[in-house]
């Protein structure tokens, strides 16, 4: 085998390891509207987020020093971590948070489903990875949110404007926060995604704990075991293992591909809501996934190269 063709068999392989690896990540945050739902009827957003991103600190933190890897000491880098912690956990999972008290679940994923949208926009108003920007990767966006729509269904979609205009905003929020988070994350492409992961939490943690202190005061409140399981849940899961995938996939999808598991996100959630809460199926799940898959199919597997022939003569 050439050494052409065995860099190209290598490529596949690493391109098809970071797909599987970005269906896992939307695996684990489908499922986190789940237990956002379970979690809220009994702990409120505030306390909620600071107990999530407080244990995903101290597990990646543990993690991180049991690989023998330190967290930086510079100011800078640290001011760095506090943005990216409020830009991807802080602010976006309290926006949800209290967004799902007041809307459909269905609709929430809708919105939720639009930080490649935010992504691309910001792109092209900016020039920040513009030239990465291809007409595949513009239709795949569009594909991505046709197949959300399709998979939610137009019920969702009708109650836009109709049910809690402040919750519906606050969703949207979220997603233009999930949006810029994986651009300012490619600053951290030195670090091991499990460092950055830790400083970001611990980050996102020291905003979260004193809020929900003063708002909400913890110690008041009556949680449900089943409310505790899923904050665990939340934590250790969807927060610390899915921050570890995420700084890893900045770097080897960027920030379009990255975000295009929100689509897959939406098509997960309604699939574990049928799944584990008995909600109704409709064949147009289906066509809602495929169109989802064919969009993140669009967003990050790039064309092949054309190789021009050597005329004859």
């Amino acid at each position: 085998m050439s050494t052409q063709a065995s860099q190209a068999m290598s490529e596949r392989n690493t391109l098809s390891l970071e797909i599987g690896l970005l269906l896992l990540l939307s695996l684990i945050w489908g499922s986190s509207f789940t237990l956002i739902k379970v979690a809220v009827a009994t702990i409120p957003p505030f306390t909620m987020v600071a107990a999530r991103v407080a244990i995903a600190a101290i597990l990646l933190i543990l993690i991180a020093a049991a690989q023998g890897h330190s967290l930086p000491h510079q100011r800078s880098v640290w001011a760095a971590f506090l943005v990216q912690g409020l830009l991807q956990s802080a602010l976006p999972f309290t926006l949800i948070s209290w967004g799902e008290m007041h809307i459909a679940s269905g609709l929430a994923g809708v919105l939720n489903a639009t930080p490649p949208m935010f992504v691309l926009v910001i792109a092209m108003l900016t020039g920040r990875g513009r030239r990465t920007i291809s007409s595949q990767k513009i239709a795949g966006v569009g594909l991505g949110l046709a197949g959300v729509v399709v998979t939610i269904g137009v019920d969702a979609i009708s109650a836009i404007g109709t049910v809690a205009p402040l919750a519906q905003a606050a969703v949207l929020g979220a997603s233009l926060c999930y949006a810029v988070a994986p651009i300012w994350g490619q600053r951290f492409s030195d670090f091991p995604a499990i460092v950055t992961a830790a400083g970001a939490m611990s980050c996102a943690a020291i905003l979260m704990v004193p809020a929900a202190i003063v708002v909400e005061q913890p110690w008041t409140l009556a949680p449900t075991p089943q409310a505790i399981t899923a904050v665990f849940g939340l934590a250790v899961v969807c927060t610390a293992l899915a921050m570890v995938i995420y700084f890893r996939l900045i770097r080897t999808l960027g920030p379009l591909g990255t975000t295009s598991g929100s689509y897959l996100r939406a098509g997960f959630a309604v699939a574990l809501g049928i799944a584990w809460l008995g909600e109704d199926f409709a064949w147009s799940i289906l066509a809602g996934m495929a169109l989802i898959v064919a969009g993140v199919i669009a967003v990050t597997v790039p064309l092949p190269a054309r190789h021009s022939e050597k005329p004859p003569g």
